[in-house]
Parts: structure tokens; C-alpha cells; sequence
């Protein structure tokens, strides 16, 4: 096997004695890859007053821009990548840290940073070469959130090169980003290199989002208005009504005739009111007679994808606004008891009901238990159908969701299979 080795006789000091083979490697393919890109590229270049020493150094072809490529394989603290990171700002070159670990470093979102993965140079197998796993993103505007943009390591750094691609901070909102296929699976992520569409993605989303908060906010003040107005009024009706009665004379209570009228209007008022309420029942039993079938027309507003992004909004709104974990089931089912809105669980051994998502509001009248649960809904729409139809102190969450089909053309998405009650006024799968 040929090698390279010291010279016989050589001293002990070698600027490569004390690397690692694997970040030796590493600083190869990044001067590569810094060639292959048109720009000049020096290995373990320090800087005039020894405040620097970069793994790769790359140059522009006019010498106008110069990036560094540090391979980071030993731990490292915040403060003291930070540090390095300023230093380098402070003589105007950029850099790009690069991790080769099997996990993503402490850092990878602190300062302008990359996870790779070396190559796999086993017979048959696909990978081979050195490829980014983390860092570089790109934003999904339909899911609203950053997702992982798996790319050869050659052609990210002819894109930092060129500019294509930018370190870019996520806002607040969208720190979260799914790593794998479960729900629950999210990692934080602070900082991306990624492309100048994806951050102008990324502000236009949460304009939009900012301004449908704004619009449910108005429309919760509104409606709480609108119900003070009513109680309002309710309570002046009834104050005229006692004072009317109080300023009506008082029947002498031994008169006969007296006490006949009063007996006659008090049958009169209980036959009306026993007539009401046969009424009321019967508009029940019709309801219920048909309860599927409104319940069905209510879901199919719904399209799958919709589906899956409200449930991802509930996981989230509950551990972020509650430090609450909601178990999202991968069938979820509707519930008769909660006029077909699908109950969700908290994990854990302490297992409670912790919502229900779009009941029917037309069969809220079957479920009187409603008005005790807390209520999430979609839309700023559905929160005022069910706020007509409920009490005010019912908790009602409005996750302030696009209103956007996505599902395909002519095909109406199916309800979720009713679920038999528990005994705890939840629900399991029937």
C-alpha cells in the first residue's frame, strides 16, 4: 500500500501531525470542491497577527472575497466558536463551519454551519461522496415551515461561493422543523444556508400569518362584544319587568275571581311551556336521526392535507403555549359525544382529554358536555359558527389555518370513523 511519510531525520513539528485522518480528508475535499469552483484554495492559512488560522482558505479569482472552511471534529463551546467566527468577520471573511460527527453539533445553528456525512465506499452502495445532512434548508410555504435539504457537499460550497445561498435566520415562529416521518419528531433550528427565495418565503408566510392572528383577534373582540350587548340587554328587559310588577297592584288574595285568573294563567304557561319543550325534543330526535349525515357534510370541508396540518397545529400550540404533549393517533376518529369532533389525548400515564377538534356546530344541541371542553377549530369562520351556538364561557381555540383546498380535483375527502365512548367522555376506536 503506498503512503505518504516524514522524511527520515525530520523533525517532530508538522502542521498535519496532530490531525485526525477523517478531518485530514475532510480539508481535501474542501479544496476541491473550492477548486472545482473556479476560486483559489490554501490549506492551514493563519492570519497576519496569528488571530486566525483557517482549515481551508478560499479566494476569489480577483482576490476581492475570501471564505474560510473550518472542519470542526473537536468539541467546542458557543462562546468559542462565536469568538473564532468574529474574528474573521472583523478582517471582512466569511465562513462555514463544517461538522463530519454522526449527530448535528451544539453549534449547527449558532453561527454559519454544516453537518456532513462522509462518504460509503462499500460495493453497490449509493453515497460517494461527501454529502451536507444538515443545515442547508429550504422554507415549504404550503406546510408553513423549514424543511432539511440533503445535498453534495461540492455543490454547497460552489453555491456559498457564488452566493446562491446565504446564512439566514429563522423567525421566532418557525424554529421547529421535523426531522423524520412522526409527528412528534421536531428539532430546533435557529440559522440555515439556503437561498434568498426561501427567506423571502419565509417573511411573506409570516405576514400572512400575522395578519389572520389579527383578523381572529378582532373577530374573538367582536363577538365578545356582540354578547356583552345581549347580556346587556337581558338584564335592562328584566329590570323593567321587576319594576312593572312592582308598580302593578298587588291582588287581594281573597278574592275568588282573583285567584281563578291567576290559576288559569299559571295552567296556560306551563301548557306552553310543556308544548315548547315537546318541540324542542322532537327537533332533537329528528337532528339525531340525521346526525351522520350532517356530520359527514361538516368533514368534508376538509381536505387530508388539511387534516395534518391541524392536528400538527394542535401538537404544537399545546407544547408550546401549555409545555402540554398531545398524542395525534394515526387514525383519528370522531366521537358522538362530542357532536363528531375528534377528541385528543395527552400522553403520558396521567392520561386526560385535553381538546376537541370541529365538533359539528349544528349537532353542538346533542352534546350539552361541550360546553365544559376546550374547543379547537381551523378558521376564524368555524370559531364564530360555534361561538353562535355556545355559551360564552366556552373555551374555543382558534388556530387561525388557511382556508386553502389542497386536496386533489373531484375527490371528497371521507369523515373519520365515529369512535365508541369510553365511559370518561372520550372516545376509542370502534
Amino acid at each position: 500500500m503506498r503512503f505518504f511519510c516524514h522524511d527520515p531525520g525530520r523533525d517532530g513539528t508538522c502542521a498535519l501531525g496532530g490531525e485526525s485522518w477523517e478531518h485530514h480528508m475532510l480539508k481535501l475535499e474542501l479544496a476541491s470542491a473550492v477548486r472545482s469552483a473556479g476560486w483559489h484554495a490554501a490549506l492551514e492559512v493563519a492570519g497576519g497577527d496569528g488571530a486566525w488560522r483557517a482549515d481551508v482558505m478560499a479566494s476569489s479569482p480577483d482576490g476581492s472575497r475570501r471564505i474560510a472552511w473550518e472542519a470542526q471534529l473537536s468539541p467546542i463551546t458557543d462562546r468559542d466558536i462565536l469568538a473564532r467566527t468574529a474574528r474573521y468577520a472583523a478582517e471582512g471573511i466569511g465562513v462555514c463551519w463544517v461538522s463530519p460527527g454522526p449527530q448535528a453539533p451544539p453549534w449547527i445553528d449558532v453561527v454559519p454551519a454544516v453537518q456532513v456525512s462522509a462518504p460509503d465506499n462499500a460495493p453497490g452502495q449509493h453515497g460517494q461522496c461527501w454529502r451536507v445532512v444538515d443545515g442547508l434548508g429550504g422554507f415549504d410555504a404550503a406546510a408553513g415551515m423549514w424543511a432539511f435539504k440533503p445535498q453534495e457537499l461540492g455543490r454547497l460550497v460552489r453555491w456559498v461561493l457564488s452566493g446562491s445561498v446565504t446564512p439566514v435566520a429563522s423567525l421566532p415562529h418557525y424554529t421547529s422543523v421535523q426531522r423524520g416521518s412522526g409527528l412528534g419528531h421536531y428539532v430546533q433550528r435557529r440559522l440555515w444556508w439556503t437561498s434568498a427565495q426561501s427567506e423571502r418565503a419565509q417573511n411573506e408566510h409570516d405576514r400572512r400569518r400575522q395578519e389572520q392572528a389579527e383578523r381572529a383577534d378582532r373577530g374573538r373582540r367582536e363577538a365578545a362584544d356582540r354578547r356583552a350587548a345581549r347580556w346587556q340587554q337581558d338584564f335592562e328587559r328584566r329590570q323593567q319587568l321587576q319594576r312593572r310588577r312592582k308598580s302593578q297592584p298587588v291582588p287581594d288574595p281573597e278574592d275568588e275571581e282573583t285567584r281563578r285568573a291567576l290559576a288559569q294563567e299559571r295552567r296556560r304557561l306551563e301548557q306552553a311551556w310543556r308544548r315548547h319543550r315537546e318541540l324542542e325534543a322532537a327537533k332533537r330526535q329528528e337532528l339525531a336521526g340525521r346526525a351522520v349525515e350532517v356530520a359527514r357534510a361538516w368533514w368534508q370541508d376538509v381536505q387530508p392535507r388539511q387534516r395534518a396540518e391541524l392536528f400538527t397545529a394542535v401538537a404544537e400550540r399545546a407544547w408550546h403555549d401549555e409545555e402540554v404533549r398531545v398524542e395525534i393517533p394515526e387514525r383519528p376518529q370522531v366521537s358522538e359525544s362530542f357532536a363528531y369532533g375528534i377528541p385528543l389525548f395527552t400522553t403520558g400515564r396521567l392520561r386526560a382529554l385535553y381538546g376537541i377538534v370541529r365538533p359539528c356546530p349544528e349537532l353542538v344541541c346533542l352534546s350539552p358536555q361541550l360546553e365544559f371542553q376546550h374547543i379547537v377549530v381551523r378558521d376564524e369562520q368555524e370559531a364564530r359558527q360555534l361561538a353562535g351556538v355556545m355559551s360564552p364561557r366556552a373555551r374555543i381555540t382558534n388556530l387561525c389555518l388557511s382556508s386553502d383546498a389542497t386536496g386533489r380535483p373531484g375527490r371528497q375527502p371521507a369523515m373519520p370513523a365515529p369512535a365508541q365512548p369510553d365511559g370518561r367522555g372520550g372516545a376509542r376506536p370502534s
